[in-house]
């Protein structure tokens, strides 16, 4: 398959015109550049995107839509009514609420979702339904089981580190399947078995996440526990490295964003703002070196454009700076980070020998009506929205998004 764009983002603040995209066996084989569309190429118009990347979602929240928005109280009130609808849900249930999430993230231009998968009544048959509905709207998942000991419902707690480990190992990687590994966070799992959860990520390479800092309150238990803070404790623990991203890092002290620096970051500001949880130092954290990803989490509503530019612009009413963050860089956590993030390595990139994932922008929509090629990138990045998104294809195959294709 031959796939001739009229603008296509290489990389870099601007896109290129006239990219050719050769697509065998599910990978990009080849990108080059061609002034005239060839014959045996399909066309493509507006601007195209490597995959957009959700590295964190509960897609089972969803469900809260309408529920939650209007209150008033804290993130732990919240969590009252999430477990309320955590205890309602069965495997049946679950498959077609995910395959109604993942549905809405593929017309969004999502295709690769990271599942922070914690409902194990039933062992593993919640997660296969998360699977079973990943693979029937045809985007990449990463399964990320986590572990979660203490707290919480009885539905969401396995016996043990090892009785997790045990688990989780009946799990297998698929064509468009992954399985990672999560420490909830650290009120929900105890100093030695976040030993246990990290060296069973590194022993299988895979990736692992963790809820860090999302609340102060989290930070003062962690302090009480342990004498550390929770970044500090998961790195005593074993578990920071280049494999690890930590989920929103919002209350960090400037040492546990050194420490991050070797590692990835996922901040999901549409829940952030929505939960009232605050804003994360993300420019701090990027200039430590940390990799940024995004992701939407509750599914407060699902746009990863708007995870993309919320990270710049919440950090400007945090700051009273602009510019902190390049459209370039707002893009790159958004598609490669994301990827990395989730075990995809190479993904999230228009280039020879990634995996064919994109996303086809329409600039003749409402939103970027008269954009001009050199503000292609900045204009969809701070503008547009699952509305402008005309196709979306997952290892070389395009998806049924809203019943179009080129």
């Amino acid at each position: 398959m031959k796939l001739w764009c009229e603008l296509a983002w290489l990389g870099g603040d601007e896109p290129a015109a006239g990219v050719l995209l050769t697509i065998d066996g599910g990978v990009l084989r080849a990108i080059t550049r061609a002034t005239e569309r060839p014959p045996d190429a399909e066309r493509l118009p507006g601007l195209t995107l490597p995959g957009l990347a959700n590295a964190h979602s509960h897609a089972f929240q969803r469900a809260l839509r309408g529920r939650t928005h209007g209150a008033t109280g804290s993130f732990w009130t919240w969590r009252e009514q999430m477990y309320a609808l955590a205890q309602t849900l069965t495997p049946d249930d679950y498959l077609p609420l995910a395959r109604a999430t993942f549905t809405e993230m593929a017309r969004a231009g999502i295709t690769v979702v990271g599942e922070f998968h914690y409902l194990h009544a039933g062992g593993n048959a919640m997660g296969e339904a998360v699977i079973q509905a990943a693979a029937d709207v045809g985007i990449r998942l990463t399964l990320i089981d986590a572990c979660y000991l203490r707290g919480g419902l009885d539905s969401f707690r396995d016996a043990g580190a090892d009785a997790w480990a045990a688990r989780v190992d009946e799990l297998r990687d698929g064509e468009l399947l992954r399985i990672g590994a999560a420490i909830h966070s650290v009120r929900a799992v105890d100093f030695d078995s976040m030993r246990v959860v990290a060296q069973w990520a590194t022993a299988r390479g895979a990736p692992l996440h963790a809820h860090v800092s999302e609340q102060p309150a989290e930070n003062e238990s962690c302090m009480e526990e342990n004498g550390l803070t929770p970044t500090m404790t998961l790195a005593e623990a074993g578990a920071v490295s280049p494999s690890f991203t930590a989920v929103h890092a919002t209350h960090l002290t400037d040492n546990d964003v050194a420490l991050l620096g070797f590692a990835r970051v996922c901040l999901c500001p549409t829940t952030e703002r929505d939960l009232a949880d605050g804003i994360g130092p993300a420019r701090l954290l990027r200039e430590a070196g940390a990799a940024l990803c995004t992701g939407s989490d509750s599914q407060a509503f699902i746009d990863p454009f708007e995870e993309a530019r919320a990270i710049e612009l919440d950090e400007r009413l945090a700051t009273g700076v602009r510019g902190n963050h390049s459209p370039a860089q707002l893009l790159e956590a958004a598609t490669a980070g994301g990827y990395e993030s989730l075990g995809w390595p190479g993904g999230g990139r228009l280039a020879a020998g990634a995996p064919a994932d994109l996303v086809n922008v329409s600039l003749d929509g409402i939103a970027l009506a008269g954009t001009r090629p050199e503000d292609a990138i900045a204009a969809t990045v701070f503008a547009a929205g699952p509305r402008d998104v005309r196709a979306v294809m997952v290892a070389g195959r395009w998806l049924e998004t809203d019943g179009t294709v080129p």
